[in-house]
């Protein structure tokens, strides 16, 4: 776990360059700012650990729901819901490949009370005048990987993370403006319905 702690660490500060000596957005403003983040939408561009790069719409309905629609031609699709991550295999005729949303780092921000100040969930914090960055692991479960979040504050907004996940590989999206209180209708987080539809049983 300590290699993947300064991989991610590494990588974030890479990322942004932030000034060491800058005050960061307090931890306290941010956990406030995700509880409060309902419903949203935005386009994102993912930089994959293969090295592969590729696009999509994004859609959070929180607590526990979340959706990375691929641009075309690529019909993959993950899905966040009922306490489950699917991801669809556009190649494959069987269903999603399925495992506990608890058992990712992208849990930290869906759970229903966001708290990054619980003991061991921070193992970094940065910013300057423009951004913060905050990087944040499972407090009981630090082998699941971790999750750098890097946010705007003016206003305060959530525009890239960094998942280093329980392999160490490394994914990186990256938001444009993110649309809050958007209406988003449940079936975009079915994986029951969304399994059904794909493999043509509806």
């Amino acid at each position: 776990m300590k290699m993947l702690r300064v991989a991610s660490l590494a990588l974030a500060a890479a990322f942004v360059a932030l000034p060491v000596s800058a005050d960061p957005i307090p931890l306290a403003r941010i956990s406030d700012y995700l509880n409060g983040l309902d419903t949203a939408s935005a386009r994102f561009t993912q930089n994959n650990a293969d090295g592969s790069v590729s696009a999509g719409t994004l859609y959070i309905n929180r607590p526990g729901r979340m959706r990375f629609e691929y641009d075309p031609p690529n019909a993959a699709l993950v899905m966040a819901g009922g306490g489950q991550v699917a991801v669809f295999d556009p190649k494959s005729n069987q269903p999603p490949e399925q495992y506990p949303l608890k058992r990712t780092p992208l849990n930290l921000i869906l759970e229903p009370q966001v708290n990054l100040g619980r003991a061991n969930m921070v193992v970094g914090h940065s910013g300057d005048e423009t951004r913060t960055i905050v990087v944040a692991q499972d407090p009981e479960n630090p082998d699941y990987g971790t999750i750098a979040l890097v946010f705007g504050g003016a206003p305060l907004a959530l525009q890239q993370w960094v998942i280093v996940d329980d392999t160490g590989g490394q994914t990186i999206v990256t938001l444009d403006a993110l649309e809050q209180g958007v209406r988003l209708s449940p079936t975009l987080f079915n994986i029951n319905m969304e399994t059904s539809s794909r493999l043509g049983r509806n």
